[in-house]
């Protein structure tokens, strides 16, 4: 039976699911506009937190993809409402580059960029301004006990041409290789992401189906938070992974344009 065509809302990756880079994945945007013709609802959620959520608005349009700040969720937004039902205002030691400071400042936190200070926690998101001193401080801190989040902890970002970026698994690595300490991690698979998503969007999980290219984060949400997930092969994960993986997702196709027909 196919369940997908009584789904309401679809939760769908970016980066690997509708674009790679700067270039639109084949079927996209017919695939985007299906869903809104049959009266359905789609949130794109991601877990890169080096963009605001403006920044990937007018990324989206600028590929032709009508969208509003209300269709996108990403890991920062999470983890803003995560650490706000702890302390507002709190003093954070981050490293993440402009975007990601801005948001985080007009969140009301007070970001602190020096040693020695007393702050609340050390965040860290996919930080593409990274330095060996910002490491180093964040090291010290958590060393000294400082709470330690993190957006998410996917390893790599993809890009066009099988390409990638190292993304904010890797810098957790090196922290952990460091500290010997693992932060509480917001994003994607976890349960914090998804209860912020059903909160603040007033949605049931038996309505929504998750789209990605990651077994890790996407499928893993998916199986994790009792939501039906669907594997796209257009990003990270290929049909040797899959072979081998834990996390088996519901569905799986080449791209969103197979899943189409289904809807």
């Amino acid at each position: 039976m196919n369940k997908l065509m009584h789904k309401k809302c679809y939760l769908l990756d970016m980066d690997g699911t509708i674009y790679l880079g700067d270039q639109l994945i084949d079927g996209a945007d017919d695939f985007l506009k299906k869903i809104k013709a049959l009266g359905k609802r789609y949130i794109f959620v991601t877990n890169n937190s080096s963009k605001s959520k403006n920044s990937y608005v007018k990324k989206l349009q600028k590929m032709g993809i009508k969208a509003n700040d209300d269709e996108v969720f990403t890991s920062t937004e999470a983890t803003i409402i995560y650490l706000n039902k702890i302390k507002k205002g709190a003093k954070v030691f981050l490293l993440g580059n402009k975007d990601l400071e801005q948001e985080f400042e007009d969140a009301g936190f007070k970001l602190v960029r020096a040693r020695d200070e007393k702050i609340d926690f050390v965040v860290v998101g996919f930080d593409t301004t990274l330095t060996y001193e910002k490491l180093w401080i964040a090291c010290d801190y958590i060393v000294a006990g400082t709470k330690y989040i993190a957006t998410h902890a996917d390893l790599v970002c993809p890009l066009e041409n099988g390409k990638f970026m190292p993304d904010a698994g890797a810098i957790i690595a090196f922290i952990k290789a460091a500290t010997e300490r693992e932060p509480i991690v917001i994003g994607k698979p976890n349960k914090y992401m998804v209860d912020a998503i059903l909160n603040k969007y007033s949605l049931k999980k038996e309505d929504l189906a998750i789209v990605g290219d990651r077994l890790y984060t996407d499928i893993r949400t998916g199986i994790e938070n009792g939501i039906d997930s669907i594997l796209v092969l257009s990003g990270e994960t290929d049909k040797k992974m899959l072979e081998t993986t834990e996390f088996i997702p519901d569905y799986v196709f080449d791209s969103v344009k197979d899943i189409i027909s289904l809807l």
